[in-house]
């Protein structure tokens, strides 16, 4: 094999959704970016989630340079702490991402082994043969990146997950100028992925759903009660802001709710007064025309709390 060539080595999320797992090969060198995990289908019986095979990666361990991460979602950094616990490289990532992935660190005793190292957009790093400039995409998760890769061979661009929506303010949206830089220097592969990208149109900008809430909580004489991902803090952000516009209180539910907001509000990502919040052993307390619940299970999962509710099974 010529020594300009890169390998591409996908280790999983190549034409399925989840264990999102890149290796980037030239020569001796390796990057991995991501180490996502897969929740299991109806047919795994017994299995909590499924992870990538890391048998290539164990047996070249000495090669790898670091993990990149794009972005924190489970499907993108929720094996890290498995791969992590076998070898020790450095992980990079923006604030948020790593927020999130040492708080796993921690449930594996791993917070102190490993070198987790803060990057943000435009920035560069170069690791052995592959120069790695970060550009910002927005997603339903805030702080997520695409990667242009100076390589050998040429430039390879990795998008990360994405969303385009241009009512977002200039800090959050996706940085299409940096894209189109190097769309015109050239690009040998352009590694892309969006759900639904192979749909025509274009999704309704994060404003519009804003005022949909706005709508709602107008309109409500009750208690309100949103699900949706924990992940979404720009959106758990929006609500607190509406709340307390309509003089309500926040009550949150579901282990990954309550989890991704106390790491968004240690990291500043996450903003509303201490007394903005309710436990939810008050709510029975509070009229329930001044309550919002925010819950996880947007998608019905069998577990999550808004699924329990709907059954009468929850507390």
């Amino acid at each position: 094999m010529p020594e300009n060539s890169v390998e591409l080595i996908p280790l999983g999320g190549l034409g399925e959704i989840g264990l999102n797992t890149l290796v980037l090969k030239c020569g001796p060198d390796m990057v991995v970016i991501d180490s996502g995990l897969m929740f299991p289908e109806a047919h795994m019986y017994g299995v909590d989630f499924v992870i990538p095979d890391f048998s290539f990666l164990l047996e070249h361990a000495d090669q790898i340079r670091a993990v990149i991460l794009t972005h924190g979602h489970e499907d993108h950094i929720g094996s890290l702490p498995f791969l992590l616990g076998q070898i020790n490289v450095p992980v990079y990532g923006t604030k948020l991402t790593l927020a999130l992935v040492e708080d796993r660190l921690k449930e594996h005793n791993l917070e102190h082994e490993i070198r987790c190292r803060n990057i943000s957009p435009r920035e560069k790093l170069k690791l052995g043969p592959f120069t790695f400039e970060f550009i910002r995409v927005s997603h339903s998760i805030l702080d997520g990146l695409g990667l242009a890769i100076e390589t050998p061979a040429g430039f390879i661009i990795h998008s990360g997950d994405f969303k385009i929506d241009q009512g977002l303010p200039p800090e959050q949206a996706t940085d299409l100028n940096k894209f189109a830089e190097y769309g015109e220097r050239g690009v040998l592969a352009l590694l892309s992925d969006s759900t639904n990208v192979e749909r025509t149109g274009n999704s309704s900008s994060e404003n519009t759903i804003l005022e949909t809430f706005r709508g709602i909580f107008r309109a409500s004489k009750g208690r309100i009660i949103l699900a949706m991902f924990a992940s979404n803090i720009s959106r758990i952000q929006h609500v607190a802001n509406i709340s307390l516009e309509f003089d309500r209180l926040l009550a949150f539910d579901g282990r990954s709710m309550v989890t991704n907001v106390r790491i968004a509000k240690e990291i500043s990502f996450l903003v509303f007064a201490e007394n903005q919040e309710v436990a939810l052993g008050q709510l029975h307390k509070l009229p329930d025309d001044k309550v919002v619940l925010i819950s996880t299970g947007s998608q019905g999962e069998p577990m999550s709390a808004i699924t329990r509710m709907a059954l009468g099974e929850h507390k």
